[in-house]
């Protein structure tokens, strides 16, 4: 499947921001998986692509003058093998067995881990947890924040796909199993979730493994991955900081849409 992304976002500040620094996770690369075609980012000024720790490419925009917005446009194609279920990697999966404050295991999720998978610690097992945190998770946008913990999301009952992921991460880490977090963005017919998204993979039988957890869905047909790490905050797509501005108003638009194949003649 060959899709075709467009991502705008556009903050609005209440007052003049004296400077900021946004670092931007909206640039795929190959993979397996995915083929990029092309791809684009339109910035307020250039700036240079680096790899982070987790291997994302990574752009640092940096504006030292005053400004009241910000306008970030990411755009382009990507091929997606359909039939891939997993993909390979040389490094070790093990930093990913790490617990982070969104994703801390407390007694509860430790428990309801043990419940789903019990000795079945392999991707049977997890895709029955996958099942089991949607049907106890429902997805209620507005219902957290960007801070929300896996914890408070699972006592709460109601998250979204950043939710359904930390509390997978949570609970997968939990039982051993090392597991990580991905930003990116999914094709489907429904107007219920924001085709920008992000759900889990988890290392199993030496391969990393898809579980969307708001679709309840195992293999990453529609999926698009922009960026991995052990939670939102190392995968996001834009996080900043800034000085000055008050309010903030943040305003995104985002369209995936499968390309179709022209027939020649």
């Amino acid at each position: 499947m060959r899709l075709s992304i467009s991502h705008d976002t556009t903050y609005h500040y209440d007052d003049q921001v004296r400077g900021s620094i946004q670092y931007l996770r909206m640039t795929p690369h190959d993979s397996e998986r995915q083929q990029v075609i092309d791809w684009q980012l339109k910035l307020p000024r250039p700036t240079r692509a680096q790899l982070d720790p987790y291997g994302n490419i990574l752009h640092v925009l940096t504006l030292d003058e005053p400004h009241e917005s910000i306008v970030i446009s990411a755009s382009g194609q990507v091929v997606i093998d359909e039939q891939r279920e997993a993909e390979h990697e040389a490094q070790s999966p093990l930093p990913f067995l790490r617990f982070t404050r969104l994703t801390e295991a407390d007694e509860a999720l430790r428990a309801f881990a043990r419940q789903q998978c019990a000795a079945r610690q392999d991707r049977h097992g997890l895709i029955d947890l996958m099942h089991a945190l949607n049907a106890h998770i429902s997805y209620q946008p507005g219902s957290t924040v960007v801070d929300t913990s896996a914890a408070q999301a699972f006592a709460g009952g109601q998250g979204v796909c950043q939710d359904h992921a930390h509390a997978f991460l949570a609970c997968a880490r939990s039982l051993g199993i090392p597991a990580r977090y991905v930003s990116g963005y999914l094709f489907t017919d429904s107007h219920d979730h924001l085709a920008s998204h992000a759900w889990a993979e988890a290392w199993v039988d030496g391969a990393w493994y898809s579980f969307d957890v708001t679709n309840c869905l195992a293999r990453p047909e529609r999926h698009l991955k922009l960026a991995v790490g052990l939670d939102y905050l190392d995968a996001c797509p834009v996080r900043g900081m800034r000085r000055g501005g008050g309010g903030e108003q943040m305003c995104a638009h985002v369209l995936v849409s499968p390309v179709l194949r022209v027939q020649q003649q």
